[in-house]
């Protein structure tokens, strides 16, 4: 597609950072109204790019075209003015404030102003509301919304400033599939406007059904770009990653004496779920899955202690527990990988090897209540290399790994005390396809080491080519178990939304 009338052009963008080229000479160009796809693993330069664009960051060289005015550099308040606006994964809102005065926002700034009128602020952020047919409540603080509608109002906040151009970066992570349809017919609005999305997302699927055009970056290069329609999600998945990917079904059969290895039986706690039983065998992978707020995390979370259960019976390798803590889980042998690896399962200032062992340091004691460090530093160089994290040394800090290393890194943190169950919930949220397809193959191995795997997740392509079952959650229940020829993605959702 050519410049002519573009709204953004990116010419031959290059930035350095400590002699590691981010972005080798990326060229993009933007077109109002189009839905433009920019795809990569981790480290691929996305978030770069995104950054040169919104004026965060300075290029060595390049130029920026923005309505046909050439810029060498932009700062981001500049980028604003200019139309460029960039939805981040955390919206970046006032929890504390309300829904208009959030929307607003931007408005009142730029005009600065100094006294704030609530009828002006309230009537700004309703007609944006308006034009776009959405129905929020502007006067509910946004720490009480839902995350949905929180994305809703950032969209807002950017259509409050004339935005030209919208950056969303991964704006699908946290939303049920009737949310996701429901932003989709947002973007359509947006698009006839002439607004042009720049949408990030790891989920190719959803990409295609979005975007008029893909542009794919590896190594801080432009590898794939044309028309979304001549590109699968396959396609784009051997363009981020140079390989092909396997998207079928990768179960192998448990063996005829699999034991059973965590049993749940009636299972409930108030305002949560109820009655909820299971069997989980030795060597299987189960998947556990439902729509945001039908239970599905509250049941992980009592197995392990997190919030405990207040009725039904947990019994881990044939001897009945009592999880009353998350001390109790761990001592029945869960290992749990939870939602949140950042605030929940890392120590971000801490190395990989402090999170690594973090979980099993009392198995490294001596007779004398010393710590081993020949074995300790044994584990980790074996966690490191069979986990295939690509950091420069196991002292690294966590804070400096992408988002798939850091799964990786609080995987090896329950790996290395051997659990008989380890359940993972939402594995592979903001993680890459690539990084998808090798944490998987990690828990694959795992189950035919004889360790059963709970997954929880709202990813139904990645239940159905990994799990042997799948139970389906509504309203604190288990409401259907899937498993053999029924363990597809069609039939999976249909019975998730029934």
């Amino acid at each position: 597609m050519g410049s002519e009338n573009a709204v953004l052009e990116v010419r031959d963008i290059v930035k350095t950072y400590g002699g590691v080229r981010a972005l080798d000479g990326v060229s993009l160009t933007l077109q109002p109204g189009e839905v433009h796809c920019l795809a990569g693993e981790n480290g691929s330069g996305k978030s770069t790019l995104i950054k040169v664009i919104s004026g965060v960051e300075r290029p060595d060289s390049g130029v920026l075209v923005i309505d046909d005015q050439p810029l060498s550099h932009t700062t981001p308040s500049e980028a604003i003015r200019a139309g460029v606006q960039v939805i981040y994964q955390d919206f970046s809102l006032f929890p504390n404030l309300t829904a208009a005065e959030n929307v607003a926002m931007l408005d009142e700034l730029a005009a600065r102003r100094r006294l704030s009128s609530r009828r002006r602020i309230r009537e700004s952020a309703r007609r944006v509301v308006d034009t776009l047919g959405l129905e929020l409540d502007l006067d509910a603080d946004v720490a009480s919304l839902s995350v949905a509608d929180r994305q809703l109002i950032a969209i807002c906040r950017a259509l409050v400033g004339s935005a030209k151009v919208l950056i969303m970066d991964e704006p699908t992570t946290a939303l049920t599939h009737s949310e996701v349809r429901r932003l989709f017919e947002v973007v359509k609005r947006l698009q006839e406007r002439g607004v042009a999305v720049v949408f990030v997302s790891h989920k190719l699927d959803e990409v295609l059904q979005i975007s008029q055009r893909v542009t794919v970056l590896r190594n801080g290069q432009v590898v794939a770009s044309g028309p979304a329609s001549e590109h699968t999600a396959r396609s784009i998945a051997k363009a981020m990653t140079g390989r092909d990917i396997n998207d079928q079904r990768v179960v192998e059969p448990l063996s005829d004496d699999a034991k059973p290895l965590l049993v749940v039986d009636g299972l409930g706690r108030k305002d949560a779920f109820s009655d909820v039983s299971f069997t989980l065998s030795s060597g299987e992978i189960l998947g556990i899955t439902g729509l945001l707020g039908s239970g599905r995390s509250e049941i992980a979370d009592a197995i392990f202690g997190v919030a405990p259960a207040d009725t039904g019976t947990i019994t881990v390798d044939g001897r009945q527990r009592t999880i009353r803590s998350i001390a109790d889980g761990v001592r029945a042998g869960i290992g749990y990988v939870p939602e949140d690896r950042l605030t929940q399962g890392l120590f971000l200032e801490k190395s990989i090897a402090d999170n690594m062992v973090a979980a099993s340091l009392d198995s490294y004691r001596t007779r004398t209540r010393l710590l081993d460090r020949r074995r300790i530093a044994e584990s980790i160089a074996g966690l490191f290399s069979r986990l295939r994290i690509k950091a420069p040394n196991v002292h690294a800090p966590v804070r400096s790994l992408s988002g798939g290393n850091a799964q990786r890194v609080v995987i090896a943190k329950w790996l290395d005390r051997d659990p008989s169950v380890l359940m993972l919930n939402g594995p592979t949220v903001g993680v890459d396809i690539g990084s998808k397809e090798e944490i998987f193959g990690i828990l694959r191995a795992q189950a035919a080491h004889g360790t059963g795997i709970v997954v929880i997740s709202d990813d139904i392509p990645e239940l159905a080519a990994n799990c042997h079952r799948v139970l389906i959650v509504r309203a604190g229940r288990i409401v259907a178990e899937l498993a053999g020829e029924q363990m597809d993605v069609d039939r999976i959702q249909e019975r998730m939304t029934a």
